[in-house]
């Protein structure tokens, strides 16, 4: 079993006094204005998660275009979000520990507006360094929100779970769909990425009152701390850093690729942006269908086996139907991404305490993340290589295949903690 602080460790000191409570507890309510910053914080955060990635995704043709970049920063540049994502995401448990998860999240805000809008300088040296500045922010976030759920919301879990992933779909689904028709009405691709930064202000602006409430709240004396590291010698931490490692491989490989890959297939890039768009508009409804299927008494397994085998099937369909026909794979893949609220709601329920579940989400992300990086990178030198689609699908196949294997394990009854994830469901629907 993984180590947790000792019960007479101080609660996590950092955080606001009455979010502090483990669920259940009979700590006094926060104040209601409290909820609503706390609660539209949180959707103008998940806007913002995926806009900066699948933005630069659906333009990473005109950007190479345009700037003149060869093969190699052709592949690097899409892998620079999961590479970001676990070296700055494993210092998390550490700067969480010393600012509060509040203030680290606040920060973490302020690197992703200034990356993102760094970006929109036309130099292929400004889009490599914004993409590492925003990135890293935004693995800060990616990390933290977990815990920032659970402090503040901890009767309600899974429900804000999925509202955060819900906006989170959103704003990469209209950032796709958008980014296009915008550099095109800008005339530069780097000014429609840089545009995107715009949204990032407004999650730092929105986040902003929650950090002062915390800073105001905030109890002097040392944080709990639980070092993520030694959990992945347990089977918790093991299982859920391979289905993160698996969902992220495979979702970045398509979030970075498939518009692309559909253009140099024949489609237009208008029309590639569409269905990329598509795919991400499928995932929005899929992440809520599925939590609510998770949520029913014994569904969490099947849950996890349809979204893991719609991957399989789409990624095949994408490997032996014509581009005209890509609308398919489109919805398939989109439904197959839904897997990742369900993910978060186990990191958020996994942990015995505040500090467990940074450590936990901070080791399933990171290292997560560092292993994902494969993905994006992998299929960029492929294609550079053998000039074709084939094997880097054939490859993302194999892997969507372990994912249904993991999906298996994780949901069985060894895993430590799974009822814990069939009740955070339970509790998204009030009961």
């Amino acid at each position: 079993m993984p180590a947790s602080p000792p019960a007479s460790a101080p609660a996590h000191a950092d955080a606001p006094v009455a979010a502090r409570a483990a669920p259940g507890s009979t700590a006094p309510a926060r104040p209601r204005s409290a909820v609503v910053s706390a609660v539209i914080a949180l959707v103008l955060i998940g806007l913002n998660l995926r806009a900066g990635i699948t933005g630069a995704s659906a333009l990473l043709h005109d950007l190479q275009a345009v700037l003149g970049y060869g093969a190699l920063v052709a592949a690097v540049i899409p892998s620079i979000p999961t590479l970001c994502f676990a070296v700055a995401g494993a210092a998390t448990s550490w700067l969480t520990g010393r600012l509060g998860v509040e203030k680290a999240i606040l920060l973490s805000l302020a690197m992703l507006a200034g990356g993102l809008l760094l970006r929109g300088i036309p130099a292929t040296g400004m889009l490599v360094a914004g993409s590492v500045v925003g990135m890293s922010g935004l693995a800060v976030c990616n990390v933290a929100m977990p815990s920032f759920i659970r402090e503040h919301f901890a009767a309600r879990t899974s429900l804000m779970t999925a509202v955060y992933t819900v906006t989170m779909t959103t704003g990469g689904t209209l950032t796709s769909v958008m980014v296009v028709p915008l550099a095109q009405a800008l005339g530069s691709p780097s000014a429609a990425v840089g545009a995107v930064g715009i949204a990032a202000v407004a999650a730092f602006l929105g986040f902003l009152p929650v950090a002062l409430q915390a800073h105001r709240s905030t109890v002097p004396g040392p944080s709990a701390h639980v070092s993520p590291w030694p959990l992945l010698r347990s089977r918790k931490g093991q299982l859920l850093t391979a289905i993160f490692t698996l969902q992220a491989l495979l979702a970045y490989a398509l979030l970075s690729w498939f518009p692309y890959m559909l253009t140099t297939m024949g489609m237009e890039a208008s029309a590639s942006g569409l269905m990329f768009g598509l795919m991400q508009l499928v995932s929005v409804p899929a992440g809520m269908v599925l939590i609510a299927i998770g949520a029913r008494p014994g569904m969490l397994r099947p849950a996890f086996y349809l979204v893991s085998i719609t991957m399989v099937l789409g990624i095949a369909a994408l490997l032996a139907l014509p581009v005209a026909l890509a609308a398919i794979p489109a919805v398939l893949l989109g439904f197959g991404l839904g897997i990742f609220p369900l993910v978060m709601v186990m990191i958020s329920r996994s942990g015995t305490s505040t500090a467990e579940t940074t450590a936990l989400s901070t080791l399933a992300q990171s290292s997560g993340y560092l292993l994902a990086t494969a993905g994006p990178f992998g299929m960029g030198l492929l294609h550079s290589a053998t000039g074709g689609w084939a094997l880097p699908l054939v490859l993302l196949l194999v892997l969507s295949l372990a994912q249904v294997v993991v999906s298996h394990l994780i949901t069985g009854p060894l895993m430590p903690g799974r009822s814990a994830g069939a009740a955070a469901g339970r509790t998204a629907k009030g009961k």
